[in-house]
C-alpha cells in the first residue's frame, strides 16, 4: 500500500514538473504580430499571432513583442516587464472605443518599453477611447517613437504611487485631454519624468499636467496650441512638485506656464514663449522661475530662479 502510494505521489510530481517545463517553454523571449495571424498560433515569425494580448501571454518576463507587418493590434493590458515594439516605417495601430488603449498594471519592479507605436482613440465619436497608455503601477515605462492622438481622456496617464519613472521621447500627442497626465495620488513616493524630443499640441486641456510629488524636465519639446496651459502644475499634497523646461517651445496656449498651488514651481530656460493668452499664471502660492535667457512675447516671468544670466 505504502508503495503503491509512492508511486502515485512520485507520478503526480512528475506530472507537475512536465506540464511546469512546457508551460515555461511555451514563453518565448520574443514573438511576433501580424495583421494576417491568428492568436491560436505560438506567435513564432512563420506562425504570429494577430494581437498584442494574444502574444503578451505567450512571451516571457522581459521579452519583446514585435510587429511583422501593418496592423491594428488591438487593445492590452501589461502585467510584466516586456517590450512592444511595433518596427519603424510602418503603420502598428492601436485603436480603442470606449476603453484604454494599453493598461500597465505590473509590478512596482517591473520596466516596460512601447516602441514605434501609433494609438487612436476616435475622440469625437460617440465611443471615443479613454486612456491611450494608462500606467497604474510600474517601476519604469519608455515610450518612444509613439503617435497618440483623439483620445477622450489623457495620452498618457501616470497614476502611479510608487516611486517610479516615466521616459517619453520622439512622441506627439495631440487632440487629448491632457498630453499627458501624472497625477498620484496625495502622499504618493516621487515620480520623475522626462520628456525629450516630443510635441504636445491641441489637448483639451494642457500640454503636461503634473500632480503630487512628481518632478519633470522637458527638453527639446514643443507644448502648443493647448485650451489650458503648455504646462500646468498643482500639489494639493504633501512633498513638492517641480518642472524643469529647457529648450522647448511654448506658444499659443491660453497660459504658457501656469502653478496652481503652493509647493509647486515651474523653472524655464533657454526656451521660446510667445503667442500664449498670458505668459504665466500663478495661482495659491505657485512660482514660474525664469533663468532669464528666454525668448518671450506677451508677458513676462513674475521671478527669477537661481542661475539666472
Amino acid at each position: 500500500m505504502n508503495k503503491f502510494r509512492f508511486t502515485i505521489n512520485a507520478l503526480a510530481v512528475l506530472v507537475f514538473t512536465l506540464a511546469f517545463a512546457s508551460l515555461a517553454q511555451a514563453q518565448a523571449s520574443r514573438t511576433w504580430v501580424s495583421g494576417v495571424g491568428d492568436d491560436a498560433n505560438p506567435c513564432s515569425r512563420t506562425a504570429p499571432c494577430k494581437t498584442f494580448a494574444g502574444a503578451i501571454s505567450k512571451t516571457a518576463n522581459f521579452g519583446e513583442i514585435d510587429a511583422l507587418d501593418p496592423g491594428g493590434f488591438g487593445a492590452v493590458t501589461i502585467t510584466k516587464s516586456i517590450t512592444i515594439d511595433g518596427g519603424g516605417g510602418q503603420v502598428a495601430s492601436v485603436l480603442a472605443a470606449g476603453t484604454n488603449g494599453i493598461v500597465i498594471a505590473a509590478t512596482a519592479t517591473d520596466v516596460i518599453t512601447l516602441n514605434n507605436l501609433r494609438f487612436q482613440g476616435l475622440r469625437g465619436t460617440g465611443s471615443p477611447g479613454t486612456n491611450a497608455i494608462r500606467i497604474i503601477t510600474a517601476l519604469a515605462v519608455h515610450v518612444m517613437n509613439c503617435s497618440i492622438y483623439n483620445w477622450g481622456n489623457n495620452g498618457i496617464d501616470d497614476v502611479r504611487t510608487n516611486l517610479s519613472f516615466l521616459e517619453v521621447n520622439n512622441t506627439s500627442i495631440t487632440n487629448c485631454n491632457n498630453g499627458i497626465s501624472v497625477v498620484p495620488a496625495s502622499g504618493s513616493n516621487a515620480i520623475n519624468v522626462h520628456v525629450a524630443n516630443s510635441r504636445m499640441q491641441g489637448n483639451a486641456s494642457s500640454g503636461l499636467s503634473v500632480g503630487s510629488n512628481v518632478h519633470a524636465v522637458v527638453f527639446n519639446s514643443v507644448m502648443s496650441q493647448n485650451i489650458q496651459a503648455g504646462v500646468f502644475a498643482t500639489n494639493p499634497g504633501t512633498g513638492t512638485s517641480d518642472v524643469a523646461v529647457d529648450q522647448c517651445v511654448v506658444s499659443a496656449n491660453v497660459a504658457g506656464f501656469q502653478a496652481n498651488s503652493a509647493n509647486t514651481i515651474i523653472r524655464v530656460s533657454n526656451s521660446t514663449a510667445v503667442h500664449n493668452v498670458s505668459l504665466t499664471t500663478v495661482v495659491g502660492g505657485g512660482q514660474v522661475s525664469s533663468y532669464g535667457n528666454n525668448q518671450t512675447a506677451g508677458g513676462t516671468f513674475p521671478s527669477t530662479g537661481t542661475g539666472q544670466q
